[in-house]
């Protein structure tokens, strides 16, 4: 198997020298972060770097939910061959040709967890970036998980480059408090924030059009004035965004005319015009 903890303890001169060479054929690294789980980050992810790809763009996504993986599956890439090749792990490709890497992939079983210690997720997460075969890329999307700890040191220790991290929040009070904490901590790490992006707003009727909240308050746009950073704007909740995710199909391509695909498509392009603008 080849994600064991001896394929983990590369030396760190070696190491820095790999990421060096990786993330210069990489035009922008964006880290998809919140700090509160339950808020859709994987979701964004993914459909984040499908619209990206419809443009035309090289898209890359490095699953960084080292614990709970869910990428591959919204994106319908089950049982991959993981090869090795003389540049390194191959990744899966999804759809769009969209590059892939995350635990999942190396499990034999769906259902396996992976049980490992704070210091040896960080290497593991070091690999993925600097012995995978990314090429050069466009785009490189890193979905973290919830909390400010080892994974998103790691993005922030190994990504070189980093171009920013976009900050996801559903409308509660509770998920705005969780939230800004990792707000504080990309501005503790120096990390841009391109902006923030209130999930899952409301919830807009098929039959009738009429929006139903969801959740009491405006936590995106509170967040976003109070430290005066983007606000990007609102999601609609669409029930058939699981649905899409439990059959691995991406849900702006399955439906791209729904509110939540249209949110999604300007968030999309907002996103890659402040990235590609500040460059």
């Amino acid at each position: 198997m080849l994600m064991s903890e001896r394929n983990v303890q590369r030396p760190y001169e070696e190491l820095n020298k790999l990421l060096d060479e990786k993330m210069r054929s990489i035009k922008y690294k964006v880290a998809v972060v919140s700090g509160k789980g339950g808020v859709g980050k994987s979701f964004l992810t993914a459909s984040m770097a499908v619209l990206a790809a419809q443009t035309g763009k090289k898209v890359g996504i490095v699953d960084a939910d080292v614990h709970g993986p869910s990428i591959p599956k919204s994106l319908g890439i089950s049982n991959p061959q993981i090869t090795v090749g003389p540049n390194g792990i191959e990744p899966v490709t999804g759809p769009l040709n969209i590059k892939l890497i995350s635990t999942q992939l190396f499990l034999p079983q769906d259902d396996l967890p992976l049980i490992w210690r704070g210091p040896l997720k960080g290497r593991l997460i070091a690999e993925f970036l600097s012995s995978v075969n990314w090429g050069v890329l466009d785009y490189l999307f890193i979905d973290l998980p919830p909390g400010t700890g080892d994974e998103a040191l790691s993005i922030a220790q190994y990504v070189k480059g980093l171009t920013g991290a976009l900050i996801v929040t559903i409308p509660t009070s509770l998920s705005k408090l969780v939230v800004k904490k990792a707000v504080r901590f990309c501005g503790e790490l120096q990390i841009p924030i391109i902006g923030v992006v209130e999930n899952m707003k409301e919830f807009i009727c098929p039959s009738n059009n009429i929006a139903y909240p969801i959740f009491p308050g405006n936590a995106g746009k509170e967040l976003a004035e109070e430290l005066s950073i983007n606000y990007l704007g609102s999601i609609p909740l669409d029930p058939r965004v699981s649905e899409c995710m439990d059959v691995g199909v991406p849900f702006v391509l399955k439906y791209p005319d729904s509110p939540a695909a249209i949110s999604l498509k300007k968030l999309a392009s907002e996103v890659m015009e402040l990235v590609e603008g500040s460059s």
